[in-house]
């Protein structure tokens, strides 16, 4: 009995060896996990404007196209902004034209001005010369004049005194009559030469002042004349102001077009279409709804790439590598095995980008291990139906060896 007992046993052990044997050799060079999930890219759509919708063009689930439309906003504010951006473009560019216009107007003109105002002080300053010569020649005239005056005078105050002598000297008969009336003739001659000179003087003496105007009239016009001389050497400063007007006006001329830019693509964002084909999902707008700029409108999930991502303990990474074999089995599919391998392996645990990294620094230290993301992508055409949505749950097995 006690044998047969030992025999029993020994056969339950082999039996158990055997199996788990099998299990080890058959399992061996694999790694799986059930912390896996379908993940794909999904779109969140936002306004880019904000106004009122006038059209919501899809409904939940439904497929779109890549450029389809979503949403429509109300354009006619930004019609109207974009028609007043471009009033405001072609003043700007009108005035630019202008002020450009200006620049070789003013540079012409300034240059012909420096050589007329200095054509004007050479002609105000010989004037000047002129007006002093005259000034000079008046004076000595005057001088002339007044100095045959005195001649004169003194001529005439002498032959008066003649016919006096003489005149005595008559009626003693001690000279003869002719001799009387010859000096008579002789004094109203001196006289008369003495008048003369008089008037000379007087005419002379008024062309002093005259002389000495005209002089003060060429210095004021020389002084006129060396005034816009300067004026006109400050020509490469109006030259210079000019064209900054004239790049002033250009660079307002730029920022009206493109605040015409801005309109336009305001305008344009006021009918939202889809950036990728794909299903609409979590759609939380309605018609009247009045919605800002960047609020989110709905998501779109791209069905088209889809992949694995597989939280591998990290204990599991040993031999796992990019490029090795992985089989999947798709809990909502169990019957049918999709295929794929290893994409790439995350640079850091999942841990590290929660909310809430461990600080294993701080406090008791618990040792647990960590579980580091897995990409595996499929292997094409596996889904034509796309069957697979971003969330449902896998279990991926990594062929290591």
């Amino acid at each position: 009995m006690g044998d047969k007992r030992v025999r029993i046993g020994l056969g339950v052990v082999i039996v158990v060896a055997i199996v788990v044997g099998a299990w080890f050799w058959l399992t061996r060079g694999r790694e799986s996990t059930d912390d896996a999930q379908i993940d794909s890219h999904v779109t969140q759509v936002a306004a880019r404007v904000g106004g009122t919708i006038t059209q919501v063009a899809v409904d939940d689930n439904q497929l779109v196209e890549a450029g389809a439309l979503l949403v429509q906003l109300d354009p006619r504010d930004y019609q109207v902004a974009l028609d007043r951006a471009k009033a405001e473009l072609a003043d700007a560019e009108a005035a630019a034209q202008a002020a450009e216009s200006n620049v070789p107007v003013i540079s012409t003109a300034a240059t012909s001005g420096v050589a007329t105002a200095q054509g004007g002080v050479t002609q105000a300053t010989s004037g000047v010369a002129a007006a002093e010569q005259d000034v000079a020649a008046a004076q000595a005239r005057l001088n002339t004049a007044q100095a045959r005056l005195r001649e004169a005078e003194a001529n005439a105050a002498k032959s008066a005194k003649d016919v006096e002598r003489l005149r005595g000297l008559l009626a003693k008969d001690e000279v003869s009559q002719q001799q009387f009336d010859a000096a008579v003739a002789t004094a109203e001659a001196q006289r008369a030469a003495a008048d003369s000179a008089r008037a000379q003087v007087t005419e002379a003496q008024a062309g002093v002042p005259a002389a000495q105007s005209k002089l003060a009239q060429a210095r004021a016009g020389e002084q006129q004349a060396s005034a816009e001389l300067q004026s006109a050497q400050t020509a490469p400063q109006r030259i210079a102001v000019t064209k900054a007007q004239a790049s002033a006006a250009a660079a307002r001329a730029q920022t009206a077009r493109a605040a015409l830019e801005q309109a336009q693509l305001n305008l344009q964002y006021t009918t939202v279409t889809a950036p990728i084909r794909g299903i609409v999902s979590k759609k939380g707008i309605n018609v009247g709804q009045v919605v800002q700029a960047g609020q989110p409108l709905l998501a779109i999930v791209d069905i088209d790439n889809v992949w694995i991502t597989a939280n591998y303990k990290e204990t599991q990474l040993t031999n796992m590598r990019p490029g090795q074999r992985v089989t999947i089995d798709v809990d909502a599919f169990g019957s049918h095995e999709y295929t794929g391998k290893v994409d790439s392996i995350a640079g850091a645990t999942g841990a590290r980008f929660s909310l809430l990294p461990p600080e294993n620094a701080t406090g008791n230290y618990v040792k647990v291990v960590q579980r580091v993301p897995v990409k595996i992508v499929l292997d094409p055409g596996q889904d034509k139906e796309h069957l697979l949505r971003p969330g449902m749950s896998v279990t991926p097995t990594v062929y290591t060896r």
